[in-house]
């Protein structure tokens, strides 16, 4: 099914990520006092920083390579909750199956960040004609373009690009 994306909030992905953000606050409630300063802000923050940079790269999809790099940087974000679930699991922190979900979530999360990392084209939209040609006019550069909108979303088949 093929269904054009108007807002970040569409992405399935970013669907993913706030909901395991939510799931990572609920988690982080049943850490021990001791960790609750240490491990419960480390928890809260990373998961939430994996939707936030991903809202980003939605309204600067324009720049193939700051979405990527915004991408990586979610990635990253997205790994280092996995390091601070682990570490919950490791210290005997809330059940450690539920633990072990959560970090399957993340990989699943993870696998669909990579994918959109290494097609940019796919989800980036294409430069307005006024950006092409002050591009081509800084490197002395004059072509014809072809013309496209600006605010055109691309139509994305999500389902088949999570694996």
């Amino acid at each position: 099914m093929s269904d054009r994306i108007y807002s970040y909030c569409d992405l399935i992905v970013y669907q993913k990520t706030f909901s395991a953000g939510e799931r990572s606050f609920e988690l982080s409630k049943e850490v021990p006092q001791e960790e609750m300063y240490s491990l419960t802000d480390q928890v809260r923050r990373s998961s939430r920083r994996v939707s936030a940079n991903l809202a980003e790269i939605w309204r600067k999809r324009r720049y193939e390579k700051f979405f990527c790099s915004t991408l990586n940087i979610a990635n990253a974000e997205a790994d280092e909750t996995q390091v601070w679930i682990d570490d919950a699991a490791a210290h005997g922190d809330p059940d450690a199956s539920t633990l072990k979900k959560a970090c399957e979530y993340y990989d699943e999360i993870l696998r669909t960040i990579v994918q959109m990392i290494a097609s940019p084209k796919t989800w980036c939209i294409r430069k307005s004609p006024r950006d092409e040609d002050a591009e081509s006019r800084r490197q002395g550069v004059q072509g014809s373009f072809d013309r496209h909108e600006a605010e055109e979303a691309p139509i994305i088949n999500q389902p088949e690009l999570l694996l």
